[in-house]
């Protein structure tokens, strides 16, 4: 029995219910929770950005107030 010819006759879905408002709503909906989906993939992949990195203050201290001087271990 081969079922190919009767998959591609609608026996799955019938034609007409491709074409309601209702099924293109969801295929909509579908497409859209995909591409948020895929974004935030992509942004989880990249590296964290810190604002503190780019914006500079004036309350930042001139001097290490660590107990080792120069800073080192």
């Amino acid at each position: 029995m081969n079922l190919l010819p009767s998959l591609f006759s609608g026996i799955l879905l019938p034609t007409e219910f491709l074409d309601t408002e209702f099924f293109q709503v969801l295929a909509s909906f579908v497409a859209l929770n995909t591409l948020i989906y895929v974004a935030v993939a992509i942004g989880s992949m990249l590296p964290k950005v810190y604002v503190s990195d780019f914006v500079h203050r004036r309350n930042r201290r001139k001097e290490t107030r660590s107990i080792y001087p120069d800073g080192a271990i």
